[in-house]
């Protein structure tokens, strides 16, 4: 078994810092981040959450019998994250926001310019490149999600059923991080780990933008009284 877990890590550190120092996540991690800013983060996260079922489907149909292996991970991935979409939205509820509102939404450009790139590589290009969007979404929130939803509860002062879905991503989220890690290392053939490296690399950067166009383009914003407190 190799060791490419550790090197997809390692080979992605750059674009890594790219995303988390966007100035909103710099804000969490100072608790200064705000009830729009955090409910803002997740009407866009809805809009990739709802995705990722399908986008896994898509990546297991394009799959050969010698990857049979791997299409059972992917089943197995399938089951795990079928309704998170519902998560996001209730926590949006529990924000004091009309969940709705988001659901009928359209995604920024950012959220639809990594979503599209997502169905793009499945089709176009690797299927699994989108295993660098999974490593991107799913193994840096460890470090993030636990502090993030501290941060963010102490400094708007929500409850704990507003945070459901980014805790779902935290301390007690290692084993499905294990998971991929095992996954990634049994990956041995070079054009596929080529691939989940570019496709990190990429996601890094798209995922970064969201975060970044979240100033730009909050979704619920602040009202012009509290503006001016």
């Amino acid at each position: 078994m190799t060791d490419f877990f550790n090197t997809l890590k390692a080979q992605t550190q750059n674009e890594r810092e790219y995303l988390l120092a966007a100035p909103i996540i710099q804000r969490v991690f100072k608790g200064q981040a705000s009830l729009e800013e955090y409910a803002s983060f997740l009407a866009q996260a809805y809009h990739h959450v709802k995705h990722t079922v399908p986008l896994m489907m898509s990546l297991g149909a394009r799959l050969t019998d010698e990857q049979e292996w791997l299409r059972e991970a992917v089943a197995e991935y399938i089951e795990e994250e079928i309704g998170h979409q519902e998560w996001v939205l209730n926590d949006i509820a529990a924000c004091g926001f009309d969940k709705e509102s988001v659901r009928h939404s359209k995604p920024q450009f950012a959220t639809e310019m990594m979503v599209s790139y997502a169905y793009d590589s499945i089709a176009r290009k690797n299927p699994l490149s989108f295993f660098g969007m999974v490593h991107v979404l799913e193994g840096t929130s460890i470090a993030l999600a636990d502090g993030a939803a501290s941060n963010i509860a102490d400094a708007v002062g929500l409850p704990k059923k507003a945070f459901s879905y980014l805790t779902s991503h935290g301390a007690l989220d290692i084993e499905h991080v294990k998971f991929f890690e095992n996954l990634m290392n049994k990956i041995t053939n070079e054009a596929d780990q080529q691939a989940i490296l570019h496709g990190a690399k990429c996601f890094y950067r798209l995922y970064g933008d969201i975060f970044r166009a979240l100033d730009d383009e909050p979704f619920f914003k602040a009202s012009a009284q509290e503006q001016h407190a």
